[in-house]
């Protein structure tokens, strides 16, 4: 099954979620820009990789069975 990215909002989180296994963003660091949307690029730059890296680590690649 996919892994979906959707939005949260409840009293304990507001932000963006993996509902299927629990993952949340948690922004690292300050968004420092010199305008709003430099810091809104940072912010879905830096949400998509680690969104990436989360699926990625959920589901390895499957390796080619060994043939002799």
């Amino acid at each position: 099954m996919p892994r979906k990215l959707v939005w949260i909002e409840s009293q304990e989180f507001l932000g963006f979620s993996c509902p299927e296994r629990g993952w949340m963003f948690k922004l690292s660091g300050e968004l420092d820009g010199e305008s709003l949307d430099k810091m809104k690029r940072k912010y879905e730059a830096q949400r998509d990789k680690e969104f990436a890296a989360h699926v990625r680590d959920k589901h390895p690649r499957a390796t080619r069975p060994k043939t002799e």
